[in-house]
């Protein structure tokens, strides 16, 4: 058979195919499978937010949890408002601690078999409060939705504060006379960063 130029382009397109095949089977090896060791890297997995089920986790190196040796508590019912009582908490520790993993304080009247009071949904801010050295945070108590009577309403002159979830409770006494709280019906607002803030809970 005479050679062509058709004969020719076509044994130099084989020779091409040829030298590509020998460069993937020297880079890859037997069944195409890489040399070298192949490292999968896998998404990250999402974790719950702390606390309350809302609030993202705190960065490294950021501000301590606040925790009841930090901590100096006052309770009292509010002047001139009916069912409503004022929780304060202010650092008395020489660092920045905040809320963000626990954002309203778990309060319980009566036993300890009770739930802690739920929390208003309306009333929380923005961001978790932080306090630095001195500096206060805020929760307002609703006592009760108003009903007279009943045999879960009573007068307390102490109640238990808890920080954080599965931890033992701080017994904060009143300052000033008993108040008449309703367990079944008492809520609590988040922590907030100041008085004016809390108060039209």
């Amino acid at each position: 058979m005479p050679f062509t130029a058709l004969s020719s382009r076509a044994a130099a397109a084989g020779l091409l195919v040829a030298a590509v095949l020998a460069l993937a089977t020297a880079c890859h090896g037997y069944g195409g499978r890489a040399g070298g060791p192949v490292t999968a890297v896998s998404p990250a997995p999402d974790h719950p937010a702390p606390g309350d089920g809302q609030n993202p986790p705190q960065a490294p190196g950021g501000p301590a949890a606040c925790t009841p040796e930090m901590l100096k508590f006052h309770a009292g019912a509010m002047p001139r408002r009916h069912h409503r009582m004022l929780l304060t908490v202010t650092n008395i520790s020489d660092r920045t601690c905040d809320f963000a993993a626990q954002r309203y304080p778990l309060l319980r009247f009566g036993d300890g078999r009770r739930p802690a009071l739920p929390a208003i949904p309306g009333s929380r801010p923005f961001s978790p409060v932080a306090l630095k050295p001195d500096a206060t945070a805020y929760a307002m108590v609703v006592t009760g939705n108003g009903g007279r009577g009943g045999r879960d309403h009573h007068r307390i002159s102490q109640f238990g504060v808890a920080l954080a979830a599965r931890t033992a409770p701080v017994q904060v006494g009143l300052d000033g006379p008993p108040v008449r709280v309703d367990p079944r019906t008492a809520t609590v607002t988040y922590w907030q960063p100041s008085r004016a803030a809390a108060r039209p809970w």
